[in-house]
């Protein structure tokens, strides 16, 4: 088995230029490209991103309303919140017993004088 001769300059130069021209030839082989078929992949790609820019809209405008009704809802659990505290303030104030006046006062202790009086005299 003979060994490994690695190539010079000139071979490495010449191995590079004949990659290249077949690169060429094989760019130059290819069929040219149908305008009817550009225009038909640039249809496509225009209708995929319409599509998908539709579908981001339909779905921010889902997002949107869903948190239009969450808000509503906190809303109305805070209105409904406020009502209960409303009503168990009416309820406290109402159990809260009624504390007598100055004048209620001074009337009931004229009361119970004049009657210990009436008491008094008729012994």
């Amino acid at each position: 088995m003979p060994a490994f001769k690695a190539p010079d300059l000139n071979e490495r130069q010449a191995a590079a230029r004949a990659a290249k021209q077949k690169a060429l030839e094989k760019l130059r082989a290819k069929p040219p490209v149908d305008p009817e078929i550009v225009a038909a992949r640039v249809a496509a790609r225009e209708a995929k991103e319409a599509a998908e820019a539709e579908k981001r809209a339909a779905k921010q405008a889902a997002i949107e309303a869903e948190k239009a009704a969450k808000a509503e809802a906190a809303r109305l659990a805070e209105e409904e919140a406020e009502r209960l505290a409303e009503e168990a303030r009416l309820a406290a104030e109402a159990a809260r017993p009624k504390l007598p006046t100055a004048a209620e006062m001074k009337a009931a202790r004229d009361a119970r004088y004049a009657a210990r009086k009436a008491r008094v005299k008729g012994r």
